[in-house]
């Protein structure tokens, strides 16, 4: 039965461990082929492209202590402590690094009753038992310390909580002992349907290096048998001395796992949050080491002399993006020494178009201006260069403007009549703020009574655009 048992858990496993790698790819810096994630950081998945070891063989010995039974090691009020002994080991493989499933054998005796059976019953009424039993079972390992791990841990990673829970199949024999000696009360072999057995519960693992753990761990067997105890049958005087149909016992074992492949850490002791601390602060180095504007800016307009189209820009001219000055009517004089901005002219006019008699007319009556959101008067940031045209523009005019805020059709008129009044003082007294004169303008508030769109009456039968147009405040001469 032991030979038998412990044949089949070294065939199985021999055939794995033979090829026992790591289960993490790395990249090689090339392009994804089309059969992978799309991912740039990846690379087919072979044995040579793996980062973790994720093989292991672990061993352990132990006690066993029978709990739940008729016959227990525990003194209860039915005898005294008596202490068997217990032994492991396992091929385990690590699927990722918080799971992981092991094939185990178990071999070990249980001692149970009123007295050691090495020793003579002492009475007529003292009954002891032993139980030899060999096991194999496949284990569901959970690394709750990986799994639960926080996010701002720092601290180095030596110890983990595991937890198992596992089926399979158990094989024993159990002897009774009284006044009148010993014998075998029940014998049951592996792979019937009556050998299933569970077994469930946690270790400790400290990391002694990158090749050995060890571990203590707390098993609780569960053998759905009554007879495993040496009570004899069901209806035995024993086995009818409590209500309980199932021998029960917990292991407590001391082991050790030898790490097995060719890297230098093993998957269940890799925590994802320690790379991604590394790779964080490998960045952080790099990025000390750019320079930005690495060549200055000359003309102090703002933009970097790597990246300048125009290094001599003049002192004060407003720019582009690429530091180019700004030339708002395309006249070829820049808006610092065009007197009109908005309106084209030749340079030895300081950009203003020549007249034959008189000053100049202004052509346009009507300045477009900039929209708000809905029930609000706040200025936009977005609206800022068309304020500060309308800045040069109206400092460049002769003449007189109103500041005309209008709404859409959302709302009470009184409501919107107020809203218009706001917005068209908001814009008011940012122009006045940046520079024009205060007896150049004046505030007009017209509620929805001045629609762009006046087929947006009411706002449901037009599109958000249109009502967002009706929303303004624009500028026109008076």
């Amino acid at each position: 039965m032991k030979l038998s048992l412990a044949i089949v858990a070294f065939a199985l496993a021999i055939p794995s461990a033979t090829y026992a790698q790591d289960s993490t790819a790395v990249s090689k810096g090339e392009y994804p082929n089309t059969f992978s994630s799309g991912s740039a950081n990846v690379s087919p998945f072979t044995n040579k492209s793996k980062r973790f070891n994720d093989w292991a063989i672990s061993a352990g010995v132990g006690v066993p202590l029978l709990q739940s039974a008729d016959l227990t090691s525990i003194k209860n009020g039915n005898g005294k402590n008596l202490f068997g002994y217990s032994a492991y080991v396992s091929i385990d493989k690590a699927i990722t690094h918080a799971f992981g499933i092991n094939l185990q054998y178990d071999r070990g005796e249980t001692r149970q009753g009123w007295f050691n059976t090495k020793n003579a019953a002492p009475d007529a009424y003292s009954v002891a038992a032993r139980t030899q039993y060999d096991a194999i079972s496949i284990l569901g390992d959970i690394n709750f310390s990986n799994l639960l791990r926080r996010v701002d841990n720092h601290s180095p990673y030596r110890w983990a909580l595991h937890g198992y829970a596992g089926i399979g199949t158990i094989a024993y024999r159990a002897y009774q002992k009284d006044i009148n000696g010993q014998r075998l009360m029940t014998e049951i072999k592996p792979f019937q349907l009556g050998s299933m057995f569970m077994q469930a519960g946690a270790g400790l693992k400290f990391k002694v290096n990158r090749r050995i753990d060890i571990e203590g761990r707390l098993m609780y067997v569960v053998t759905g048998d009554e007879e495993f105890d040496g009570g004899g049958d069901a209806y035995s005087a024993i086995n009818r001395k409590s209500e309980q149909v199932s021998d029960n016992f917990f292991n407590a074992t001391l082991g050790v796992s030898l790490k097995l492949g060719k890297h230098e850490s093993h998957v269940m002791w890799h925590d994802p949050l320690q790379e991604i601390y590394y790779k964080l602060d490998v960045l952080a180095n790099k990025n000390q080491d750019i320079e930005v504007c690495k060549k200055g800016d000359a003309d102090n307009d703002g933009v970097c002399d790597d990246w300048d189209r125009q290094l001599d820009t003049p002192a004060g001219a407003r720019v582009d993006g690429a530091g180019v000055a700004l030339d708002t009517d395309l006249d070829g004089v820049i808006d610092l020494y065009d007197k009109c901005v908005t309106v084209p002219g030749p340079v030895e006019n300081n950009g203003c178009p020549v007249a034959t008699t008189g000053p100049v007319v202004e052509t346009e009556t009507k300045l477009e201006g900039i929209e708000f959101d809905l029930n609000s008067d706040r200025i936009l940031p977005s609206n800022t260069p068309i304020l500060n045209n309308a800045v040069n523009y109206i400092n460049s005019s002769n003449g007189s403007y109103n500041v005309i805020g209008a709404t859409d059709t959302r709302g009470t008129d009184a409501y919107n009549q107020k809203l218009s009044e706001r917005r068209a003082n908001n814009v008011k007294n940012y122009l006045i703020k940046n520079g024009v004169q205060t007896g150049k303008l004046q505030a007009v508030g017209k509620g929805e009574k001045d629609l762009k769109y006046p087929e947006c009456e009411p706002a449901t039968k037009c599109p958000e655009w249109k009502n967002r147009a009706n929303r303004r405040v624009y500028f026109e001469a008076k």
